[in-house]
C-alpha cells in the first residue's frame, strides 16, 4: 500500500481539492446546506481561516489557513467529510483521497485563489465565474480584490490546481 508523505505546516496555507467517489454526480450542490453546516460544526472546534472555496456538483477547491499552531488539516476534511456524509444519510461518497498542495508564498497564493475562483468556468457550468453562486469569489468582489465581470486567470496546469500531493 502506498505511503503518501503529507507536508504538514504550523499555521500554513494549503490547497485542496476534494472529490465525490461518483464524478457525475451533483450531490454537493444539491445538499449545499448540509456542506455549510458540516463545514460550520468542524469550524467551532477545529478553527481555519477560509481564504477560498469554490463548491461543484462532484467535487470542490479550498484554500485554508490554519491556526499558528496547528497543522491538522486531516482531521478536518474527514470531519467535514463526516458530517457532510451523515447529514446526507450516509454512504460511500467520497473519494478516499484528496489533493494538497502547501501554498509556497503569497503569489502562489494568489494564483490558487485565482484558481478556486474561475473553476466553474474552466468546468463549463458558466459563462461568467460571477454567475456561480457557490463560491467565495462573490465575498472577494464585496471586497473590492475582484471586479464582478472577473474573467479568471489560468495558471500553467503544471504549476496549478490538482497536481499537488494526493492523500488519503
Amino acid at each position: 500500500m502506498p505511503s503518501y508523505r503529507r507536508n504538514h505546516v504550523k499555521g500554513g496555507t494549503y490547497f485542496f481539492t476534494v472529490n465525490l467517489k461518483n464524478r457525475a454526480s451533483t450531490l454537493l450542490v444539491d445538499r449545499i446546506d448540509g456542506l455549510r453546516d458540516a463545514i460550520r460544526t468542524v469550524r467551532t472546534r477545529h478553527p481555519f481561516i477560509i481564504d477560498a472555496w469554490v463548491v461543484l456538483p462532484d467535487h470542490m477547491h479550498a484554500v485554508w489557513t490554519l491556526p499558528v499552531d496547528d497543522a491538522d488539516y486531516p482531521a478536518r476534511w474527514r470531519l467535514i467529510k463526516t458530517g457532510f456524509t451523515r447529514d446526507v444519510g450516509g454512504g460511500d461518497i467520497w473519494q478516499p483521497r484528496y489533493w494538497e498542495h502547501t501554498i509556497a508564498d503569497e503569489v502562489d497564493r494568489a494564483n490558487h485563489i485565482d484558481y478556486v475562483h474561475v473553476n466553474p468556468q474552466k468546468h463549463g457550468l458558466v459563462q461568467v465565474v460571477a454567475d456561480w453562486p457557490w463560491s467565495s469569489f462573490h465575498r472577494y468582489v464585496e471586497r473590492g480584490v475582484y471586479p464582478r465581470d472577473w474573467g479568471g486567470t489560468m495558471a500553467s496546469p503544471s504549476t496549478m490546481g490538482e497536481r499537488g500531493r494526493h492523500h488519503a
